[in-house]
């Protein structure tokens, strides 16, 4: 039903892994393969390929559903609509930003104070342009093939690249002096495929398995038995999303108590609870949570 594109390169093995968690593994002929195949009826075709095309592959009409970063979209103006942010790896955990950058000890401070003519480098073109035209400033926008930071002053005046913590720019002995956009990964969708109802339902489940594995990633179940008289005292221990369910036992005077919790804090609280007077203490990884 849906053709399905999914980002090449860096972003490659974190959005397999992504799948395969989400029970929609996808399978190729090789790890080199373009093409390959979901086993599940609402998936008809996966393609992989470079994000910087994704955008404009689903705007045109050649892919249903595909991941790609905000700032591709806009570089390449693609009509899309976006089913929503997935952060699921070191590159999409925390959002990228598309700066303007200038050499250290330069006399800029802002945009405003670039002169008319000013030579820029970027992967970023389309997004430059716009950018400096909607600024006042007229500016040489030269294209960019990598290594962006390494062209000032030498090069370029200034630089238009992607950060996210502005350690690279730094080094290169360059100074943010604005921020263009901030970008995420998310999940698109072509506008006329969404349209569609039976398309449109078979995306927003893809979307709920997905985010459903995004939102269980760093926690886990515990379960316990409480004596009735220790009760109020273990709920108290328990830092839940919710309110901890809490069932009576078939037997004895007692209580069944689970809930979810943060990984990193089990180790602390299993012994505090211990202590509060729970028992059978159980804790169980969780692979969805779908609220």
């Amino acid at each position: 039903m849906l053709r399905l594109v999914l980002p090449k390169g860096s972003l490659e093995k974190s959005t397999l892994e992504l799948f395969t968690s989400a029970g929609l593994s996808v399978s190729r002929g090789s790890d080199v393969d373009y093409k390959g195949m979901i086993d599940d009826p609402r998936v008809e075709s996966v393609r992989i390929l470079r994000p910087q095309e994704i955008g404009r592959y689903v705007a045109d009409g050649l892919f249903d559903l595909g991941i790609t970063g905000r700032d591709w979209i806009e570089e390449t103006e693609s009509h899309v609509e976006t089913l929503g942010q997935l952060r699921y790896s070191k590159n999409t955990e925390r959002p990228v930003q598309i700066v303007v950058a200038v050499p250290e000890g330069s006399p800029w401070s802002s945009v405003s104070d670039l002169p008319q003519g000013v030579k820029v480098s970027t992967e970023y073109p389309s997004l430059t342009s716009k950018y400096f035209l909607s600024k006042g400033v007229d500016a040489d926008i030269q294209l960019s093939y990598g290594a962006t930071e390494a062209k000032a002053p030498e090069i370029v005046d200034a630089v238009v690249d992607i950060t996210e913590t502005g350690r690279a720019l730094r080094a290169a002995g360059l100074k943010i002096i604005d921020i263009i956009l901030t970008s995420h990964t998310e999940l698109i969708a072509n506008p006329a495929s969404f349209a569609d109802p039976e398309k449109r339902q078979a995306m927003e489940q893809i979307r709920t398995l997905l985010q459903g594995v995004l939102d269980a990633r760093g926690k886990v179940m515990v379960k316990m038995n409480v004596l009735s008289d220790n009760l109020g005292q273990v709920l108290d221990k328990l830092p839940s999303m919710k309110s901890p369910t809490v069932n009576e036992l078939s037997k004895g005077d007692g209580f069944a108590v689970e809930t979810v919790v943060e990984k990193d804090q089990i180790n602390i609280l299993i012994p505090d609870l211990r202590e509060a007077g729970a028992t059978d203490i159980i804790e169980l990884p969780i692979s969805k949570i779908v609220p």
